[in-house]
């Protein structure tokens, strides 16, 4: 992790998808960081420490210590944080507004389509107990159709808003997994060729090897484990 004389961030973080995009920002920007560990398996999510400052009890989110008037901040949800990130450091976040607009639109498609499609994916086609195919094709089909969406943005451009930003980082993360989605990578050369291109950005790999051996820790195919992610109700 980047060393600066600034205070750390406090990051509170479990190695997924969402999890990443703020580990690859950070690296990206080379802020310094504390990583505080929320093991969504076992229900750290819930605990009144971190509602306090995630209240939809969703990791990641953040405290900056350093934040406006020099005041502790809080922040979570995923696009959120990156903007944050982007407007603190002014960098993967143009200060431009139709440029603004462009990367917006597609962190945006991402938060709203691109990341909870692919979700559902993952829920229905590897960690439901029950298979039901309707559901499973429903949400193959729409990743696919998502996928087919960015590889047309792709085509005349190396990066979704143009140049390298918050918006790529927030996709790549999802789409890394394209083989757990049931998704032919070849299908869509402009994505492969712009997830290569990505992925090979040492501060994409350090973000994405922070706590990897977590992972291991958390069996999605556990009911127990399935009874704290997938069982949620209003508490």
């Amino acid at each position: 992790m980047a060393d600066s004389a600034q205070h750390p961030i406090d990051l509170y973080y479990w190695p997924t998808p969402n999890g990443w995009k703020i580990t690859i920002m950070l690296e990206e920007c080379g802020l310094p960081y504390a990583i505080h560990p929320v093991n969504i398996g076992k229900g750290d999510q819930f605990k009144p420490e971190f509602l306090a400052i995630s209240p939809n009890n969703k990791m990641p989110a953040i405290v900056d210590h350093d934040g406006p008037d020099g005041q502790p901040i809080s922040v979570f949800e995923s696009g959120a944080i990156l903007q944050y990130l982007g407007r603190k450091t002014g960098r993967f976040y143009p200060q431009d507004e139709r440029k603004r607009v462009e990367v917006d639109q597609w962190l945006f498609w991402q938060m709203g389509g691109f990341g909870p499609m692919l979700g559902q994916t993952h829920h229905f086609r590897i960690y439901a107990p029950e298979k039901v195919p309707y559901a499973i094709e429903r949400y193959t089909n729409e990743t696919n159709r998502l996928y087919g969406v960015l590889d047309k943005r792709l085509a005349d451009r190396d990066f979704v808003a143009g140049e390298y930003s918050i918006a790529d980082m927030a996709i790549a993360p999802w789409a890394k997994l394209w083989e757990r989605q049931g998704q032919n990578i070849d299908d869509f050369p402009n994505v492969k060729r712009w997830l290569e291109s990505v992925l090979a950005r040492p501060a994409v790999q350090r973000g994405i090897a922070v706590s990897s051996g977590d992972r291991d820790k958390t069996d999605l195919t556990d009911p127990k484990v399935q009874a704290v992610l997938f069982g949620q109700r209003a508490r």
